[in-house]
Order: C-alpha cells, then structure tokens, then sequence
C-alpha cells in the first residue's frame, strides 16, 4: 500500500482562465502569480535582470545542500534537452566515453545526443520500464575501462519510474568514474542533495517541480567541472563553460535572456521556499499521487508499476481491456470535464500517463477521478480492468 501523506487542509485556486489542468510532466499548471509576473518587460543588460539572474542562481543553488560552495548554477536557454546536450557536450571530454543508463524514452535520447555529438558512448537499455541496479552498473564500469562518466535519468517520465540514483552514485565512484544526473521532471520535488548523492553535474528545467512557465533550464556542477570544460563544447550557444564564465564575469547571459520566463520562475521559487522547499513540494505531489492512484485502482485500473517504483511526478496505468475503450475518446471526454491526460509511451502494452506535478493538489485529483468515472461510463466501459497480457508485462518488474 501507499504511504499515507498528510491532508490537504486549504484547496489550491483553480486555473483562474478556465484552462483544463494539464496532467502531464511539464510543461504544467502553473499559479496565477506565476502568470502575472510575466507581464512586465525586462531589460536583458539591465541591473534588475542582472540581479534576478542571481537570485535565482542562488536560490537553486540552495536546493542542493551545497554548504560548501563547492558547486554553481548556470541557466541555458531552451527546452530541458537543449540542457543535457549542453551537459554532455561540454562536460564530457572529446575523448571520454559516456555509459547512458535507458529505461525510456529520456536514457535513449541521451543516447542520440550522443551519436550528434560524435563521441564514444555505450547503453544499457532496460527498456520500457525496469529500473537500472547498482550492480548492472559496476559490471558494465569493470568491464569497460575507457567509460569515464555514466549519465542516468532520475525520474523516467516514459513510465513514472524513479530510478535508484543513490545506487547507482555509489558504484560509479566506488569505480573511479564520474555521474551526470538528467533530473529534469524530480529536482525541486525530490532530493538530490550533494552531502547524500554525489554527481558532477545535474540538469533540470523551468517548467517541472519549481512549476515555472518554458523557455529555460539550468546546469547545477561541481566549479572544477565548469573550469574543465573550456574549449570542449561543440555548440558555440551550448557551450556550458563560456556562458558560466560570461555569466559570473558580467551577470549577464550571452545571447538574448527568456527574461519574462526567469521572473515568472522566481516568482514560482518563492511559492517553492513558502510550501516548505523540497520536503514540501515533494509532500503535496506525494499525495497527489495516492490519492489519485486510490482512486483509479479502484475504477479497476491498474499501474505499470508496483507502489515500490511509482514516483510522485507522473503515473502510468494501462488501458482497460474492454472492447469499448478507446484512449483517443477518454483523451476528449476528459479534456471536456477540464483534465488534459498524457499518451502513453511504452512498445509492450497500451497505456496512458496522468501527472501529479503543477498547481494541484488532492482535492483537485479527487476530480480527476470523478472525471475518469464518469467517461469510463459514458463510454460504455463497466470495469477498467487491463488486458492479462499487461499483468503479464508487469510481471517482469517483479521478477
């Protein structure tokens, strides 16, 4: 069973335009504060933009545990994968080989990133849905000595699996190499704290768990990392070290700054800070989670993953078997009632996405099954019991 997370005592307002709640792992619904700071413009080279760029340097600097000053933050224009390209692309040397860690759609891009980028890599690929283990990893590092960094996904938004990450840091440097970590739909919500999991860099976006608007992500590395990355990237705008150097030099961005998307995101990191940081956020999208899951399983859905594996940022459940099902027509039914769902992913088995991240909380996921039960009904649907060959594919998780 779920663990039980404390009750929501106040609702969160609803969208103020009358927009449906987007269920999804980003872009997502985002307060109305967070709106209305994009309303007013911005100097790029101005002393005000400059200071915002710091502060929200330094407060996502805070969400590391970082006491040490040993790591800083650079903001990339771009969409989350503009990021780890800029990650891979100047952190890992020329020469260097990158073990990618798979187990969706996000470890197999990092992958292709690779391939554009010419440089030596190797995959495992545990497909759909199973969870890279430490022990995997320490085998692929001894067999392998031209590895020299292992890049992992934290939270796999292909099934919602959240992956083993402190695992997976341990082995990596008890082998002598270095972790990358693509946290793109987790930091914010849950820990990744340097004292506790040791990386080099990680990687995230504006539009996940801070529940910021699109249009920037950010590099969080060790400085030693930063200084070796000099004259390595392969992308004059992704290039990592001189966008850090020019940023620390001049307090500027290089090229052309989101600046409306940057006072949007502080806006949306001091709602972070006032929910209680970290814990707190990752408490409210815990919830989410098992009320909605509740919920569902008893409409007769059932999840990709077992409660183990199912992360607090998005969940996958499999189609009911039902000749009367079709997704397409859920998909409508329950954009109508105000909910926008998200395909599924997977190769095996059909399936659909519901996210439990953005300016929600359970009263509204207490909608989201209503919403669910009434179109099931609407369609004609009396159980949404998954087909035997589904069970049969989440069999192999726990095996």
């Amino acid at each position: 069973m779920l663990a039980e997370t404390k009750f929501a005592a106040e609702p969160l307002a609803s969208p103020a335009l009358g927009e449906p709640y987007l269920l999804t792992p980003g872009p997502l619904t985002t307060a109305y504060s967070v709106k209305q700071a994009m309303l007013r413009d911005w100097g790029s080279w101005d002393g005000d933009f400059r200071a915002m760029t710091s502060d929200m340097r330094r407060r996502l600097l805070a969400l590391t545990g970082d006491a040490r000053g040993e790591f800083d933050c650079v903001p990339m224009q771009g969409s989350g994968s503009f990021c780890v390209e800029a990650m891979l692309g100047s952190f890992v040397p020329r020469d260097g080989k990158v073990l990618v860690l798979a187990n969706g759609a996000y470890g197999l891009r990092a992958a292709q990133t690779m391939q554009y980028l010419g440089r030596a890599y190797t995959l495992i690929d545990k497909g759909d849905y199973l969870p890279p283990r430490g022990d995997e990893v320490a085998a692929a590092l001894e067999a392998d000595g031209a590895i020299t960094h292992v890049i992992a996904i934290h939270c796999e938004t292909s099934s919602g699996i959240l992956n083993p990450v402190a695992e997976i840091a341990e082995v990596v440097y008890a082998k002598g190499r270095k972790l990358l970590v693509d946290s793109m739909s987790a930091f914010g919500a849950i820990p990744l704290d340097v004292n506790e999991i040791r990386y080099e860099a990680m990687v995230s976006s504006a539009n996940k768990c801070i529940e910021g608007v699109p249009g920037f992500g950010f590099i969080i590395a060790r400085k030693s990392e930063f200084e070796a990355a000099k004259g390595r990237s392969h992308s004059l705008s992704l290039d990592v070290h001189a966008q850090w150097a020019h940023m620390n030099k001049t307090g500027q961005w290089r090229y052309t700054p989101p600046t409306h998307v940057v006072a949007a995101f502080l806006e949306a990191l001091r709602q972070h800070e006032g929910e209680g940081g970290v814990a707190g956020r990752g408490a409210r999208y815990t919830r989410n989670r098992d009320v909605m899951v509740a919920g569902m399983r008893e409409l007769g859905f059932e999840t990709l993953l077992k409660d183990r594996w199912l992360s607090p940022i998005i969940v996958t459940f499999f189609n009911p078997a039902h000749a009367n099902f079709a997704f397409d027509r859920f998909y409508d039914l329950m954009k109508d009632k105000g909910f926008i769902i998200y395909p599924g992913k997977l190769t095996a088995v059909d399936s659909f996405r519901v996210g439990c991240i953005g300016q929600m909380d359970e009263h509204v996921m207490r909608r989201v099954v209503e919403a669910a039960a009434f179109s099931l009904n609407e369609m004609g649907v009396d159980t949404a019991a998954p087909p035997a060959a589904a069970i049969a594919e989440r069999a192999k998780l726990a095996a």
